[in-house]
């Protein structure tokens, strides 16, 4: 599994550079955890793993701040969780998920992406077997044996770990994602390049140069959807 971290860097460089669209997105998912629960991050550990990963995409304070007063005061709009799955060019697969107040609209834009961009929208399930849910944690400057040492004795059964272009690279269950990064934390791991939970594929693609063009515009048409948190694929970078 370990070297999938090079296409999720890949992926993640990109979003860097969509700042505003980032903090929107991020935005509308603190607002979604605040409101399903009480809006302290301290007892409510959907709206603390939403924060913590918008703190590794360099969302400013004051962009979670305001979602957690809107969550607080009267607004009542409610968000649903959806997740949409399909084929692009050339057997590659694709999973969206998306936060919406409007299931009718996601659905439409989805599958409308799809369609223009030569995909096909599969049923449930249709993709998501041939990918893993996973924690990631990339951290730079740290031991690889001292942190696997910290792990283990914190009783942790991670998936693996390993150091690459000076980060060391943690993939764990995406159930134990706050049990992993409190035990990062206690071990004095002040900064993450990346804190998520991804959807590694099981096998990877590779596209001829037509086919990654048509794959590269059917990817931003869906990411270009203010409704879509996160888009995860099996073509390789």
């Amino acid at each position: 599994m370990g070297r999938k971290w090079m296409n999720i860097r890949e992926k993640k460089a990109k979003t860097d550079q969509q700042t505003s669209r980032i903090y929107a997105k991020f935005g509308i998912e603190i607002y979604a955890a605040a409101k399903s629960g009480d809006p302290d991050p301290e007892s409510n550990q959907k709206l603390k793993f939403v924060i913590d990963r918008a703190k590794t995409y360099d969302v400013p304070a004051h962009v979670i701040n305001k979602a957690i007063d809107k969550a607080k005061g009267s607004a009542d709009e409610t968000f649903q969780e959806l997740r949409y799955e399909g084929f692009g060019p050339n057997g590659s697969m694709i999973i969206v998920d998306a936060l919406t107040n409007n299931v009718n609209r996601t659905a439409a834009n989805v599958r409308m992406a799809f369609n223009k961009n030569g995909g096909n929208m599969g049923v449930a399930g249709s993709v998501s077997y041939m990918f893993d849910n996973t924690a990631v944690f990339v951290m730079a400057d740290q031991d690889e044996e001292a942190i696997t040492m910290a792990l283990l004795e914190a009783d942790i059964d991670v998936k693996d770990v390993y150091s690459e272009d000076g980060t060391v690279v943690v993939y764990g269950q995406p159930e134990d994602f706050a049990a992993i990064k409190e035990c990062l934390d206690s071990f004095g791991v002040q900064e993450f390049s990346l804190a998520e939970t991804e959807m590694i594929p099981q096998t990877e693609v590779q596209l001829n140069e037509e086919d990654q063009a048509k794959f590269d515009k059917l990817i931003d048409a869906l990411e270009d959807d203010d409704d879509v948190q996160k888009v995860h694929h099996n073509v390789a970078d």
